[in-house]
């Protein structure tokens, strides 16, 4: 029964994350691209502050160590920079030309580009199925974006944003080992949020009437996908196998199609779905089980 209602969590993760980018692109119309990213950092860290000082909270009346606040620190700034960046390329992304539905998938590749990403600094041997789902992108990706003309300015940023997000998966990897995985995801969200701050301030003018005309937006992006999504996905795994868990979140990119259609009414040609399919069982098969390690999820 655990499992069943850990499963369904991670469903709902799924859902949550996949209409996130259809918030993403009307807030994309509303505030430029630091300045969404910043608010929405700022609502997601908020979100996880309550949990992280319960738990401290709870450790100290128990009489337990609290984790150390330097390790985090440098784990935060670290992983925050990271985030920052790609999402940075990926609301910029959205903003420029790149559909809601076009976004999901191109974002989901930092799936198979996380092994091959290990392979290449990590030293981490792949399967076969890594390479498979390698194949399988490319020839997804050049139906998605040859069926409409060619790879535009937004869709290679949003390549770039898998990309970003398959080293923040990494970087995520190496540093949850030595701190607390939601004070780690509060922490850059943190760090995410100063930095897009001090860049839109620089580059940027948002202003209140645009702020408060996108406030739905921000708000689901940082509180239900950024806060609720992160806190339902920790829970989730501790009771299914990671497996299971991977392929589950991977419906994210489905839902992002299929909210993109309802909501925003976005449509795709027929190549451009069956590039969709292909890349979809790209991300499937990077995260089947093998003797090798496989992708990990977004931090």
């Amino acid at each position: 029964m655990r499992t069943l209602r850990a499963n369904l969590l991670l469903l709902l993760t799924a859902v949550i994350w996949g209409a996130a980018f259809v918030a993403q692109s009307i807030g994309a119309d509303l505030m430029e691209p630091f300045g969404f990213l910043a608010i929405r950092s700022y609502l997601g860290a908020l979100v996880l502050l309550p949990l992280v000082l319960l738990r401290r909270r709870t450790l100290r009346r128990l009489g337990q160590q609290r984790p150390a606040w330097r390790p985090l620190l440098l784990a935060g700034g670290c992983c925050g920079a990271a985030l920052c960046a790609a999402s940075a390329a990926q609301q910029m992304g959205i903003t420029m030309d790149a559909s809601t539905s076009k976004a999901g998938f191109l974002t989901a590749l930092y799936v198979p580009l996380v092994p091959l990403l290990s392979l290449v600094f990590l030293r981490r041997r792949v399967g076969m199925q890594v390479w498979l789902g390698v194949a399988l992108s490319i020839a997804g990706l050049l139906l998605l974006t040859g069926a409409s003309g060619g790879l535009s300015a937004g869709e290679g940023l949003l390549l770039l944003c898998a990309l970003l997000y398959a080293v923040q998966i990494l970087m995520v990897g190496h540093f949850v080992r030595q701190v607390d995985a939601v004070e780690l995801s509060l922490m850059q969200f943190a760090v995410c949020a100063v930095l897009s701050t001090a860049a839109a301030l620089l580059l940027e003018h948002n202003s209140w009437q645009n702020i408060w005309a996108a406030r739905w937006s921000l708000l689901y992006a940082g509180c239900l996908s950024s806060g609720v999504g992160y806190t339902l996905q920790a829970a989730a795994q501790r009771d299914t196998s990671p497996t299971v868990a991977s392929l589950l979140m991977s419906l994210e990119s489905v839902f992002s199609c299929l909210f993109g259609w309802i909501i925003l009414h976005d449509t795709l040609s027929g190549w451009e779905l069956l590039g969709c399919g292909l890349m979809f069982g790209a991300v499937i098969l990077s995260q089947l089980p093998s003797r090798c390690a496989g992708a990990g999820q977004k931090g």
